[in-house]
């Protein structure tokens, strides 16, 4: 599993810090923390993080619930991290969408635990799709369907599982498309799925049936990213 960068909206300081050590000794990294709701707002998208744990209890006139319901509308995932388990509360949550409940005190292995099945649900329940129109029909394309894109002159071949389109469009424009963090590109006329990656040589990517070349310059990016996902 790759090491996820995780933002903390929590209004107690002791136990900001009681969270970023649990995370860093589970493996997980605390890029930043916000103890209300305008800063938690504002830092999350500015930080990008992967998860956010939120307490309900903040300060200020907005609480945790609100802020989640800010990041349901912008599609960014949470968990809620908190001790506040009364009804009202919970009837609150329950017009959210969090990926878990953890409830305080929590143990570092329940908080390990609860963040990585909330991941692996999201990162299932996540699929992306590239919409092109190839020979007058339009095809809408499961991203991860899709092994690599190459180029050829202004024109990009998507190759898939089954299919391969030519679209009259350029590798730039077609791979800035393409949602997610699955693709990188491995060459300058390449842009591969990492997920369908079997084998790296000194100059070339082994995929499923066949293998494209591997730039040496973008060695170092494809194997760092193969290694988080």
């Amino acid at each position: 599993m790759k090491s996820l960068n995780i933002f903390i909206v929590e209004d107690e300081p002791l136990i900001v810090s009681t969270i970023e050590v649990a995370l860093r000794k589970q493996g997980f990294l605390a890029i930043g923390d916000a103890d209300d709701y305008t800063t938690a707002l504002r830092d999350i998208e500015l930080l990008k993080p992967d998860l956010t744990l939120i307490d309900i209890q903040l300060s200020g006139d907005k609480d945790g619930v609100d802020l989640a319901t800010e990041l349901d509308k912008k599609n960014l995932p949470y968990l809620f991290l908190s001790s506040q388990t009364d009804p009202n509360t919970i009837e609150r949550v329950k017009h959210t969408n969090p990926l878990g409940y953890i409830v305080k005190p929590f143990t570092e292995t329940g908080l390990r635990t609860n963040i990585e099945l909330a991941w692996h649900n999201y990162n299932g329940s996540k699929q992306h799709f590239l919409t092109i129109k190839h020979e007058g029909r339009l095809h809408r394309l499961n991203q991860s369907t899709i092994q690599y894109l190459k180029a050829f002159d202004n024109y990009c071949y998507i190759i898939t599982n089954t299919e391969n389109y030519l679209v009259p469009h350029t590798l730039k424009h077609i791979s800035e498309k393409l949602q997610g963090n699955d693709f990188v590109k491995s060459h300058r006329s390449y842009v591969v799925n990492l997920k369908h990656i079997r084998s790296v040589d000194k100059n070339t990517l082994s995929l499923n049936n066949e293998s494209i070349p591997l730039s040496a310059s973008q060695k170092y990016l494809v194997i760092s990213k193969l290694k988080n996902i």
